[in-house]
């Protein structure tokens, strides 16, 4: 049997969402690290096929204790070629402990807004034929590319929305959102929401609006990435 994917939850409310039902879809067997209710960092990334890191509301700059750990686990999961994809804070976790920077964004950016796709080979192979793909938003920090990682998209309001290194996938914004999800985040980040007006913030109303043609074809771009990754996953 081969050994499972960790996926590593930070916060109660940002589990692994589409992601899950599509991994069991594809055959393969994951374990649930859930960080949140105090369940340690594994000591070595060689127990795992790959290693997936969702979102959460904290910086990786803050002082955590997992955080640390976590980066070191993500060090020797490059350095031994085991697939890393990282959500949101997934991705920032990626970012520094590659060599990367995060800090504030420019615009915080909440709610639904479509990507730009860059115009190159690489790209191109992650994405598909996706080339302006509306996918969910809900972050404060962006990231700097890590050495020799390569830029997949990015937008007006954050620049840096995807970056690959080999099989390694770092996502600014989230594709694994399911109704549910979306729903509970608006229900819990109103006050976010109000207290962060700008250009890029959509009340919640505006979110909820349309949701399930916008799940669904959000699903259609998470169903290419995580694909994509899958094909670096060791049966």
């Amino acid at each position: 049997m081969s050994q499972p994917i960790a996926i590593f939850r930070h916060y109660p409310t940002e589990g692994p969402g589409t992601l899950a039902d599509f991994l069991t879809r594809a055959g393969y067997s994951w374990v649930l690290i859930a960080l949140d209710e105090g369940v340690q960092v594994p000591a070595t990334a060689r127990d795992f096929s790959g290693l997936v890191f969702m979102g959460g509301p904290m910086s990786v700059n803050d002082d955590l204790e997992w955080i640390e750990p976590e980066l070191r686990l993500i060090r020797e999961a490059v350095a031994w070629n085991i697939p890393v994809l990282g959500h949101c804070l997934g991705s920032q976790l990626m970012c520094k402990a590659l060599g990367g920077v995060v800090a504030p964004n420019p615009h915080r950016e909440i709610g639904w807004g479509a990507i730009q796709v860059a115009d190159h080979a690489l790209a191109r192979h992650w994405f598909g034929a996706q080339r302006n793909p509306v996918v969910f938003h809900w972050h404060g920090e962006t990231w700097s590319l890590p050495p020799g990682a390569q830029l997949l998209a990015g937008n007006e309001a954050c620049a840096h929305q995807a970056f690959a290194l080999g099989v390694h996938l770092g996502l600014q914004c989230h594709v694994e959102m399911t109704a549910a999800d979306v729903q509970c985040w608006c229900a819990h980040g109103q006050a976010e929401i109000e207290a962060n007006p700008g250009p890029w913030v959509q009340p919640a109303a505006d979110i909820l609006h349309h949701l399930e043609p916008r799940l669904q074809a959000l699903a259609a771009v998470a169903d290419q990435l995580y694909g994509v990754w899958l094909q670096g996953v060791r049966p």
